[in-house]
């Protein structure tokens, strides 16, 4: 019986691609004087495919992006400033995730975040959410002192919530820090779907929305 569920954070309880996606278009016309008389579509293209879903450092984006480009040399700083001030404005917690989470609560089950990323930033993230009530404990990497993969982050969660790892389940959306991790500690792993990566592991249970969880829920 499953009597504990945790989850990762960005991209798999909110759409995190789709924040960038609209943090990006707001630089491209706030800082449209700056870029000179480059392509709009061009740029939101590159910032995009540049962020990595995440993975990619922001000032590692904003030098790659304006490499050649005759723009003032403030630029690069600017924009990771102003990604960092308006980035939680374009958080949205879906209802559907909600009202899974409360479902999940009202059933008896402990629930925790796990979560890789500095403390103030995932900190700041789940207060813009409305997350922080929902769990009853929350892992953040940076304070940890270990990330996902490393089975020892998902071991601790267990631990705090006295939980064994058969008796316990992991969803998240990337197939190795999220799913292969928690497989590899012993949870039961849920893959929630995004079309930028693929599942190559077998045995893992695979959703498109976090409502849908409640069927492997047992």
């Amino acid at each position: 019986m499953i009597r504990a569920v945790l989850f990762d954070l960005d991209g798999t309880l909110y759409d995190r691609d789709a924040v960038v996606a609209a943090v990006t278009h707001e630089q491209v016309e706030t800082f449209r004087p700056r870029f000179g008389d480059a392509d709009r579509d061009a740029l939101v293209a590159r910032m995009l495919a540049l962020d990595d879903h995440g993975y990619a450092r922001r000032a590692d984006v904003y030098r790659t992006l304006l490499a050649g480009m005759e723009v003032d040399a403030a630029l690069a700083a600017d924009l990771e400033t102003h990604f960092w001030d308006c980035y939680c404005r374009h958080c949205e917690f879906p209802q559907d995730a909600a009202d899974t989470l409360r479902h999940l609560r009202a059933s008896g089950r402990k629930l925790a975040l796990v979560t890789n990323g500095p403390v103030g930033w995932q900190s700041r993230k789940l207060q813009t959410l409305g997350l922080a009530d929902y769990f009853d404990e929350v892992l953040i990497s940076e304070a940890e002192g270990v990330a996902k993969p490393n089975p020892q982050i998902f071991a601790r969660a267990l631990d705090r919530l006295g939980v064994a790892a058969p008796d316990a389940m992991f969803v998240g959306d990337h197939p190795e820090i999220d799913v292969a991790g928690a497989q590899d500690a012993g949870l039961v792993a849920v893959w929630k779907r995004v079309p930028y990566w693929t599942m190559s592991r077998a045995d893992v249970r695979v959703i498109n929305r976090i409502s849908e969880l409640l069927h492997h829920i047992v």
